[in-house]
């Protein structure tokens, strides 16, 4: 069984001497502290990295490690920015840290390709999974600057008591046939229908698209319609009064976090670091939540989780479900997900989850 230390230590040796260089690594194996071992290999007074995040508020991980394992030196060496800002960077840093690489876009393409070229310079991607895709636009930016040179499954760390084991369990909920739905007409006024034939007449319209650009805007209505419905927010409600553990609700918007829970982080609240921090020391036991806090922060202590919306997307899936396996070795972490049976929504749970030990995963029939 391998510590987090000898899996570090293997990470290392993997990048080496490469001046283009990726880690992909389950959470909870320490990806900052790769990157922060890694500098400090390197170190000299008067060299330059550059520590590229997703979100500013993954910057204090970079930092509140640097200082507990020894390596505070190192921040006087650091510039931190984010990828909206990266093509704003100069050229002259030694190193740059791509935390969470797939968030590369094309636009960040043109200063990587004369940072390496031209300028010779090093680039470390670290992220939990690499895009699944090679020719995908993300794919082909971290293939191209930093290729995948170690990888460490969750379900590796689970093996290694790294990270908990995890039970996923996938709650098919009817859409209602009940004609309670209130629908605003073009030309003015309303008429009542039900989730059901709202769901089917927007399916009609993906099917029957004269374009692929009106097939594109029925599907995102498809997806916001199916979002909308109250059928997944009113049993969540239920789902949580049962919790009695440490859990967190990944909600669909920031207005739904903001009535699922009294507690919630996203962008638009302004106690969301308060609230993230309350949570963390167990001040209480319920956090809402939006995509931000699925990428990059660590939640200790999770033991339940819920969420409302999987897309079909197997990394957004991993990161959410990351979050909830740091609890203390032999505990299970319960994961919740809602999808609408008999709906596209089902399809993208199936496409999410397909990376993940099928035998942890329950499909059940709510009464």
């Amino acid at each position: 069984m391998k510590s987090k230390d000898e899996l570090q230590a293997e990470a290392l040796h993997a990048i080496g001497d490469r001046r283009l260089a990726g880690v992909e690594g389950s959470m909870g194996i320490g990806k900052t502290l790769i990157g922060l071992k890694h500098m400090a290999s390197r170190y000299y007074d008067t060299i330059k990295y550059l520590v590229v995040v997703p979100r500013k508020s993954i910057i204090l991980s970079w930092k509140n490690d640097a200082k507990k394992f020894d390596m505070g030196y190192l921040l006087d060496h650091i510039k931190f920015t984010t990828y909206l800002s990266l093509t704003k960077e100069p050229y002259d840093y030694d190193v740059i840290y791509l935390d969470e690489c797939h968030s590369l876009k094309f636009s960040h393409g043109d200063f990587l390709s004369i940072y390496d070229k031209v300028h010779k310079g090093t680039i470390i991607g670290l992220t939990g999974t690499y895009p699944k895709f090679k020719t995908s636009e993300k794919g082909q930016l971290c293939n191209r600057f930093c290729p995948k040179v170690f990888v460490y499954t969750v379900d590796q760390a689970i093996d290694e008591e790294i990270l908990n084991d995890y039970r996923i369990i996938v709650h098919q909920l009817q859409l209602s046939s009940a004609p309670t739905l209130t629908v605003k007409k073009k030309a003015g006024g309303t008429f009542q229908t039900s989730e059901l034939k709202q769901y089917k007449y927007w399916v009609d319209r993906v099917n029957g698209a004269a374009s692929d650009h009106e097939r594109y805007i029925a599907t995102i209505q498809r997806m916001k319609v199916l979002q909308s419905f109250t059928g997944k927010e009113i049993y969540a409600k239920k789902l949580l009064a049962k919790q009695t553990d440490k859990t967190i609700i990944f909600a669909n918007t920031q207005d739904q976090a903001d009535r699922l829970c009294k507690h919630s982080y996203h962008s638009k609240n302004k106690k969301s670091e308060a609230n993230l921090i309350a949570f963390s020391n167990n001040e209480f036991t319920q956090l809402s939540a939006v995509e931000q806090l699925s990428e990059g922060i660590s939640v200790p202590g999770l033991k339940t989780m819920i969420i409302m919306h999987a897309f079909a997307n197997n990394r957004k899936a991993s990161q959410k479900i990351g979050r909830g396996l740091r609890l203390s070795i032999g505990e299970t972490a319960t994961v919740h997900i809602l999808c609408y049976e008999n709906s596209i929504d089902k399809d993208w749970v199936t496409q999410a989850l397909s990376g993940f030990n099928q035998s942890k995963i329950s499909w059940i029939l709510p009464e």
